[in-house]
């Protein structure tokens, strides 16, 4: 459980700061209280984190083999991946995804009343955070992690991970939007990737 509790907390943290999500979660903050905006985002996070437990315990009745590869090829997929895209990042990367996390929030804007009520604005934080998180590669993530580890230690640690950037976001976003980098987070999380690749295989052995 420690070790499922551990590779959850460390693979959501690493891959959401920066992420659409953490933006879109900013943008919101600038605008709407706090604690409104907190309680949406991170009861979307929740929710798509218990999906996809859910659906992670549905694939592990499929036979352990076939999941503990799978499982190993996954993580070493999406790490190199990730790498990749690393390499091929620019300063202008950062912005592309605080642009689409705008037009995101933009778009609900007009299409919810201009007086919102405390419901409204978390509903809207919840629906605009559940969107963009859904095929996402931490909701992968979580699912391979469910599959093959203990479901409650995984569902914890990717919750508390998820509160954790959803805090960030909403606290101090915009001064620390300024200095995350998109490439240095990107290259840490295809490195971690990796490491759960290789420490699956190892374990698995």
């Amino acid at each position: 459980m420690l070790t499922a509790f551990t590779a959850a907390l460390l693979l959501i943290t690493v891959s959401e700061l920066g992420d659409k999500t953490f933006f879109i979660a900013v943008i919101l903050a600038m605008h709407h209280p706090r604690r409104l905006v907190f309680t949406g985002v991170t009861a979307a996070l929740a929710a798509m984190t218990i999906l996809s437990v859910v659906f992670g315990q549905v694939v592990s009745l499929l036979p352990k083999a076939y999941i503990h590869y799978a499982e190993i090829a996954l993580f070493i997929a999406f790490g190199i991946k990730l790498l990749y895209d690393a390499s091929k990042m620019s300063a202008a990367c950062d912005r592309e995804v605080v642009e689409e996390a705008e037009a995101a929030v933009k778009k609900a804007d007009l299409q919810l009343p201009k007086q919102k009520t405390s419901l409204g604005i978390v509903i809207e934080a919840f629906v605009l955070t559940f969107m963009g998180e859904w095929g996402d590669r931490t909701q992968i993530a979580t699912i391979a992690l469910a599959a093959g580890n203990n479901p409650i230690g995984v569902t914890i640690g990717a919750i508390l991970g998820h509160a954790i950037c959803a805090a960030l976001a909403v606290i101090g976003g915009k001064m620390i939007a300024g200095r995350i980098s998109e490439r240095q987070l990107t290259l840490i999380g295809g490195c971690l990737f990796l490491v759960f690749g290789v420490v699956a295989a190892i374990e698995g052995a």
